[in-house]
């Protein structure tokens, strides 16, 4: 189903820190490739899932500037190639939603937000404090509340683990199981590397926040900002039915890529680019 995750970033696309009031941020930035809107188009801003990084975006980053949209994709504080504090208390939600609002500044704004899985719940977090930065949210993959009880047991182990065990270790009971997910041979160095270099603080504060997230649709409906709902045709950490309900109570418009599953910024980064800039280009003109 899903393609391998490449690190590689496209031609143009520029690897690099985004310097924030609240510090340093490793970023992918792909300008825009031109476009016949009479005003500059919003930058486009997007937040990588739980243990993912900038690099889950990368297949959609040029077909995002082709269609005239300038994009930043970054690691939050504690993933991958952003160092962050040994400190849980460092990764409260509040504390990561900050930071969404110091790098939509960064970028400048208007932003059209996009967050995928957990960096959907941080997005929400984000607009729900300041909605005055944000042209439009998508949530990508990324539900109402807490994820389902499966989920919230498989986070369960991982975060046990990560408190008795070092990354490298807990990386080798993985492979055990199995390969990583969108992986193939010559790709999961990249992965490993990935992994060994995420803060288990981060891991742990933000597994926590899966399994306890609240329902704050309603909060985000009173908003006055376009809103996008966007999965694949199948889901295992929110079913698709519960996003569809979320997408109605939220008056969104919603978009199903086919062939995907819960990562169809991977399993199928060009539809998935479709249904994003076709919103833009709909919905927040």
């Amino acid at each position: 189903m899903s393609r391998p995750l490449t690190f590689a970033p496209p031609a143009g696309t520029h690897a690099g820190p985004l310097r924030t009031s609240r510090g340093t941020f490793a970023s992918l930035v792909t300008p825009a490739a031109g476009s016949a809107a009479p005003e500059p188009r919003p930058t486009v801003l997007l937040l990588p899932g739980f243990t993912g990084s900038k690099e889950d975006f990368t297949a959609m980053l040029q077909p995002l500037a082709t269609a005239g949209y300038r994009v930043v994709a970054v690691d939050g504080r504690g993933q991958y190639e952003t160092p962050g504090p040994d400190d849980q208390a460092a990764y409260t939600q509040g504390e990561l939603a900050r930071d969404v609002l110091a790098q939509a500044a960064a970028v400048g704004t208007p932003v059209h937000l996009v967050g995928h899985s957990l960096g959907g719940q941080i997005a929400r977090a984000a607009v729900l404090l300041d909605p005055a930065p944000f042209a439009s949210l998508t949530l990508i993959s990324s539900g109402p509340a807490e994820v389902t009880a499966a989920q919230q047991q498989k986070i369960k182990l991982l975060t046990d683990a990560l408190a008795r065990l070092g990354m490298e270790q807990v990386w080798e009971a993985m492979r055990a199981m199995g390969p990583p997910q969108d992986a193939d041979t010559d790709g999961e160095p990249d992965l490993r590397r990935r992994w060994l270099m995420h803060n288990p603080a981060q891991l742990i504060a933000t597994g926590r926040q899966l399994s306890t997230e609240p329902d704050r649709v309603d909060e985000l409906a009173a908003l006055p900002l376009a809103r996008h709902v966007v999965s694949g045709e199948s889901d295992d950490t929110w079913p698709v039915p519960l996003l569809d309900e979320m997408a109605v109570r939220l008056g969104a418009v919603r978009s199903v890529i086919a062939g995907a599953e819960h990562s169809p910024n991977t399993d199928r980064p060009e539809r998935t680019a479709e249904a994003l800039t076709a919103f833009w280009d709909r919905h927040c003109g």
